[in-house]
């Protein structure tokens, strides 16, 4: 499998276990406060079979951007949280920043 794919996948599931976090409300809700640490092991699992294909330094930008990216609208959608003109501007600059060390890894 492609590891870009897994970690795509990877990204997936830590954006679940983040998710998990503000559902647990605070860890008083039993459930969410175990689908945090199930995915976020799963996450970690998968992003150190993506790291056999992918150097750490991009892999974890790419990750930490995405994964940025992906619960902040996840927060503005689901869970209602304000947005503006800086948090958009924001976002765009995360993934310019992905896309800059991808393309930057293709360079060398």
């Amino acid at each position: 499998m492609n590891c870009y794919y897994l970690l795509l996948l990877a990204i997936l599931f830590e954006v679940c276990g983040t998710v998990c976090m503000k559902l647990s409300e605070g860890l008083s809700r039993l459930l969410p406060s175990i689908l945090i640490f199930v995915f976020y092991a799963i996450s970690f699992s998968i992003f150190t079979l993506a790291l056999r294909g992918i150097d750490v330094s991009i892999a974890y930008a790419i990750w930490a951007g995405l994964g940025t990216a992906l619960i902040t609208v996840v927060g503005v959608f689901w869970f209602k949280e304000p947005v503006n003109a800086l948090k958009i501007a924001s976002l765009f600059v995360i993934v310019a920043g992905v896309i800059g060390l991808n393309l930057s890894d293709r360079m060398t």
